[in-house]
């Protein structure tokens, strides 16, 4: 017979998986410095005014 598995244990388990990986993914987004926000700022509204280079005007 198979060892017996606490739920408790496992739910709470997965509770702070789920938990410490939206706070990984929270630090990734929000963790930046002021000049890693200005360089992507820059870097969006450079792809922005290229894509929009290259619209057909109809």
């Amino acid at each position: 017979m198979g060892k017996p598995v606490n739920l408790n244990r496992f739910r709470k388990d997965k509770a702070r998986a789920e938990d410490r990986a939206r706070a990984d993914e929270n630090a990734a987004k929000f963790g930046r410095s002021k000049a890693d926000k200005a360089l992507e700022k820059a870097r969006d509204e450079k792809a922005q005014r290229d894509l929009d280079g290259h619209k057909r005007g109809e």
